[in-house]
């Protein structure tokens, strides 16, 4: 049986730690499970991506790797996010294609969705208007692999596919209250509220619904 590479990019994030801790917990002999950090390779780098991909040679990737922050990291920046994420997610497609990877699979975010839309909301959705404006740089390059996917595939015929999750939190997660996103945030800030004893400040007019998965 011919054994199987699994390269996961952005492995050291809140994703990438989920998945690496299922994998530990149920190992198979015909896997190889490589979890790389920013540590390994600059993804903004075309040279240091095609270098790592010929390092490892994998059959399949996951590709999780992104500039994300919550909105108070993002705000202002759309530019900044929107180039860096469009750089990496092209190094990383184009690699697999080039190294002929089996198959690659790309984590999505909510943040692709349309800012006006009726609900509930689904994936044939996602291209049908712009996203909120004030995250519009990184929903924008994170709907591009969508569209990169199609593309690869009516081309190349590459098996390239992505998830897309909703709101994602779990033990891994960033708890820097300028750069977290909404329940690691509300975590944080309910701890120094506790620690300090100071008011429990949550922004918002709270009519807004959101949904959450664990990792």
């Amino acid at each position: 049986m011919e054994k199987k590479v699994v390269l996961v990019t952005g492995g050291s994030g809140l994703v990438g730690k989920g998945i690496q801790t299922v994998i530990n917990s149920d190992k198979r002999e015909d896997e190889e499970w490589i979890f790389l950090s920013s540590k390994d390779a600059n993804l903004l780098s075309k040279e240091e991506t095609f270098a790592v991909f010929e390092k490892y040679k994998p059959t399949h990737v996951i590709h999780l790797a992104a500039l994300v922050g919550g909105l108070y990291a993002i705000m202002g920046k759309n530019c900044e996010f929107f180039r860096k994420n469009m750089k990496m997610n092209d190094n990383i497609l184009e690699a697999s294609h080039k190294t002929k990877v089996k198959k690659l699979v790309s984590c999505l975010s909510s943040s692709i969705f349309p800012h006006k839309t009726s609900y509930p909301i689904d994936e044939t959705m996602v291209h049908d208007g712009p996203p909120h404006p004030s995250f519009f740089g990184y929903g924008y390059a994170k709907r591009m692999v969508d569209v990169l996917n199609k593309a690869y595939n009516e081309e190349y015929g590459c098996l390239f596919t992505s998830v897309l999750p909703c709101n994602i939190f779990g033990p891994h997660d960033n708890f820097n209250p300028l750069q977290s996103q909404v329940i690691p945030g509300l975590i944080s800030k309910a701890y120094e509220a506790k620690k300090n004893g100071t008011a429990f400040e949550i922004w918002g007019t709270g009519a807004a619904q959101r949904q959450f998965i664990y990792s």
